[in-house]
This record gives structure tokens, C-alpha cells and sequence, in this order.
């Protein structure tokens, strides 16, 4: 066998640390951003806030042009100034380079945030009293209300264990001798922490919110029903989520009537007061994290027109520290010789990517709403299909830099909070030869289904029929997959007895 040389010339793309941080921190959501920044201000002093630091935030129209362009602001022969977080264009070649990356076409089927902007009026006592719960967690709001019982100390720290033993939704999953086997060996002790724990799951099932502490939705629903006055109905109600939900889920009323003994308009009853239940007694304190979302673009209707602008709150005020700027000038050999010379550099870098992270979400947040114009006037019926590649090919980036923009930035609007990939959605044929959005089908169906008569629901058939007659092609496996996707109940399911 014969070895010979070969010299071979190729093309490729090397990440720089510059860049591989740069396409890092446009994936981040807002608190993970701000992780990063605390971060890197403990580890570089070249880095400081400033709580007077002026932000930037342009309001930019949605006819403006998108594709803006700015430069560095660094002196001649100096070091930048503090940079300010602004809506420039910090030149194209990182997002050249950025074409690097992962697609995601994964943006059908996105549901709608909680939003808290929807409503004009942010001073009424609804609104209030829900920011309030949601500022608690469960164990707080359980804890407030033990305040005023007077306990032994080893029955509140009992307490605390079973409080602590609830799951997101309220439930107390672990039976009561799983858990006092896991605290005590010696099977006297045992026995005497299950009479106290017995004992504590009692007062803890007396609190605010009803249903709190039951080991499945049987019980949650009857704590809840006990709580209510006493009358026929509600003695059938607790009959039935003892032993009949299946019944009940089917709406087999002839085998309710059965068991029960109840006639047609008692079960009606049983049924209303059943149905104004929750399932779920911890979950308004689980959602109060979800529902806190700052979003980092604001629109607002100035006129005729939509104006896109970054949130001044979520933007980081980060500058470089002058007073080791100048003193690292001042030594002898340079900045290139000090140890620090590489942390200034750093800190640099890191002031631009940010700036160019924020810079890259307003871009595209701007194209998001120039092409969704109907949706910011009408509302998720006038949405339109969107791609990824519609917005990277009319700002010159990568589907993937699209991708990370829109995934945990959310923007606020008129019509409430939503993440930015929600904006975004397949497309389905009309009868005039054009396409409608999914996310708008999603919203026929959804007006659809709330103006149905309760005796005779629509099936997924007959709400392909609809959409039909609406002009929108729509085969009925599809409609069960935007029905399923939106928790909406099939037809049988949704039937009232």
C-alpha cells in the first residue's frame, strides 16, 4: 500500500467564545438573563451597574425599517463608553454567523399565557385580591391561617410536615402510615406520630382552601361539599363523587337515578353544585408564578399605528467600571500586560451581546407586528399564518436565530401577555384560494363550542361542517387535535344531564 500527502482546502465555521455567548444569551428568558448578569458581575470587577444609567428604548413603528444600523461607541484609541441598551443594529456579521443552529418548527398548537395586561382597569378589587394570593405560596396562606391555634409544639411541627407533604395542587399523596414510617423506626413511636398526624390532617383539612389534604379528587370534592350548606342536593352531590364520578364523567343519568335514588332534577342540582367545585385546591397559589410575566416588548396603539418598544425593566444597566479602566491605562506596559486586560475585554463583549440581544427581540418583535397588523386590531380570529422563515429572510437571519428570539420573550399588547412563538402558526386553505391562521380556526372552534346548546353538543364532525361554512377547510381529525390541544371536553363529555 502506497502513503502519499494530500493537502485538502475546506471551509468552516469556528464559534468564538465571543459568539458562542452571544448566540447563549439571546436563548435566555428574562430571569435567566438576570442570573447571568449577577453572575458576571461577581466575577468581573470591570462590570457594574449604574441605577441611574439612562436605557434606551426607541419607539419604533411598525412601517419603520427593521433592518437599522448603529455602531460602536468606542473613543479613538480608548476604551467604549458605557454602552446603553438600545434598539441599534450592532453590525451583521454575528448574525451571519448565528445561521449556525437548531431549527424549531414546533410553534403549532401554542396556547395563549396568562396575561395580566388584558384588562384596562388594573385597580379593581378582583384584580387586586388575586395579585395578592398570588404573591403567596400554599404554605404561606396555610401557615397564616394556624396563626391564631394555639398548639403543642410537636403538633404544629407535625403540621408543618403535612403542609409540607402537599403537592402543587393540594393533594397529600403519601398515605398518612407511609409517612410516619419514613420518621420513625420504633413502632410505639410510630404509632403515636400516626395518632398526631391523623389529628393534624383533620385541622388541616379545616382550612382555607377547601379541599386541601385529600389523597385523590373523590375526597377533595367531598371536604369541599361538607363545607356547603346542607340540603337534598347536596347529599346526593356527596353520594355521587363518592362513588359515582365515572358516572357521572359518562353522563349516564339512568344509572345515577339507580344508585342514587334521585330523580332527573335533583341529579341537575347535585350536578350544579358539583361542577362549581375545584378540583384542584392548590392551584391558583402554583399559577401565581406563571402568571408573573414581565414581558420584554411592549406594543401600544399611538393612532393609526402600533408602536414596538423594549421594556426598560427587564433591560440590565451595565457599564464599565471607569475608576479600574483608568487605572489599568495607567499602568506600566498597557492593558494587553495587566491580568485584568482579559476581564475588560470580557466585560465588553458582554455589554454588546446584551445589547444585541435586546436589539435582535425588538427587530423581530417589530416584523411580528407588522405582519399580525389584524391581530392587533381584531384580536386571535384575524390571525395569520406565520413561519419562521418569513421573518428571517425579511430581517436576513437564520430560522434558528428566529427560533431562539421568540422562545420565553414575551410581548405585551392590547389584547393580554404572550410569548412571542404564539404569534406564529400553520395555515389552512379557504374556499377564496388564501390560507387561515390555525391559532384563528382554534378560535372558531373555541366561540363554536361556548354558543353550543349543552343538550345537544357539537361533535368534531359538525364543527368541520362550520368551518366549512366559514370558508375554512378543515378535516375533523384536525378539529380533535385543536379541540384536544385547547382542553376542551369531547362531545359526549360535554353533554349536560
Amino acid at each position: 500500500m502506497k502513503q502519499t500527502l494530500q493537502v485538502r482546502l475546506s471551509q468552516h465555521l469556528a464559534l468564538t467564545p465571543q459568539l458562542q455567548q452571544s448566540i447563549r444569551l439571546l436563548q435566555l428568558s428574562t430571569l435567566e438573563l438576570h442570573q447571568e448578569v449577577e453572575q458576571m458581575l461577581a466575577s468581573n470587577p470591570l462590570l457594574e451597574t449604574e441605577e441611574e444609567f439612562s436605557v434606551s428604548t426607541p419607539e419604533l413603528a411598525t412601517n419603520a425599517p427593521a433592518d437599522s444600523t448603529g455602531s460602536d461607541n468606542t473613543p479613538e484609541g480608548g476604551e467604549p463608553e458605557a454602552a446603553e441598551l438600545s434598539g441599534d443594529d450592532f453590525g451583521g456579521t454575528e448574525r451571519d454567523d448565528w445561521e449556525n443552529g437548531t431549527e424549531r418548527d414546533d410553534f403549532d398548537g401554542i396556547r395563549e399565557l396568562p396575561s395580566s395586561s388584558g384588562s384596562a382597569s388594573g385597580d379593581d378589587d378582583g384584580e387586586r385580591e388575586s395579585q395578592e394570593s398570588a404573591e403567596l405560596t400554599l404554605a404561606q396562606h396555610l401557615a397564616q391561617q394556624l396563626a391564631g391555634h394555639h398548639l403543642s409544639a410537636e403538633d404544629r411541627a407535625v403540621l408543618q410536615l403535612l403542609i409540607e407533604s402537599l403537592n402543587e395542587d393540594g393533594y397529600l399523596e403519601d398515605p398518612l402510615e407511609d409517612i410516619a414510617a419514613g420518621f420513625a423506626e420504633d413502632e410505639e413511636e410510630r404509632e403515636e406520630l400516626l395518632d398526631r398526624l391523623r389529628f393534624a390532617l383533620r385541622l388541616l383539612q379545616s382550612l382555607e382552601p377547601a379541599g386541601i389534604g385529600a389523597a385523590n379528587l373523590s375526597e377533595c370534592l367531598v371536604l369541599q361539599l361538607r363545607a356547603l350548606p346542607k340540603s337534598p342536593a347536596q347529599v346526593i352531590a356527596i353520594l355521587i363523587c363518592k362513588g359515582h364520578l365515572e358516572l357521572l364523567a359518562k353522563r349516564d343519568m339512568r344509572r345515577l337515578m339507580a344508585e342514587t335514588g334521585a330523580d332527573e332534577a335533583l341529579l341537575r342540582e347535585a350536578q350544579a353544585l358539583i361542577t362549581q367545585l375545584e378540583p384542584k385546591p392548590g392551584r391558583r397559589f402554583a399559577q401565581g408564578a406563571a402568571a408573573a410575566i414581565v414581558p420584554d416588548v411592549i406594543v401600544r396603539k399611538v393612532g393609526r399605528e402600533f408602536r414596538v418598544m423594549l421594556n426598560p425593566e427587564v433591560a440590565p444597566k451595565l457599564r464599565i467600571n471607569e475608576l479600574y479602566a483608568n487605572a489599568l491605562r495607567a499602568t506600566r506596559g498597557g492593558i494587553s500586560n495587566s491580568p485584568l486586560g482579559g476581564q475588560l475585554q470580557e466585560a465588553r463583549w458582554f455589554i454588546k451581546n446584551i445589547q444585541q440581544r435586546f436589539d435582535t427581540i425588538l427587530r423581530v418583535s417589530t416584523a411580528i407586528v407588522e405582519r399580525q397588523r389584524g391581530f392587533f386590531t381584531h384580536g386571535e380570529l384575524a390571525m395569520k399564518p406565520l413561519v419562521l422563515r418569513e421573518i428571517a429572510d425579511e430581517l436576513g437571519l437564520h430560522e434558528s436565530t428566529i427560533s431562539r428570539v421568540t422562545t420565553a420573550k414575551y410581548m405585551a399588547t392590547p389584547w393580554g401577555t404572550f410569548e412571542l412563538k404564539y404569534f406564529f402558526g400553520s395555515g389552512l386553505s379557504t374556499e377564496a384560494g388564501g390560507e387561515a391562521s390555525s391559532t384563528a380556526v382554534r378560535a372558531l372552534i373555541k366561540q363554536f363550542v361556548a354558543a353550543e346548546d349543552t343538550k345537544k353538543p357539537l361533535s368534531d364532525s359538525a364543527l368541520a361542517a362550520m368551518l366549512e361554512e366559514q370558508g375554512i377547510q378543515c378535516a375533523r381529525r384536525t378539529v380533535a387535535k385543536y379541540r384536544e390541544g385547547m382542553k376542551i371536553a369531547p362531545a359526549n363529555l360535554r353533554k349536560a344531564l
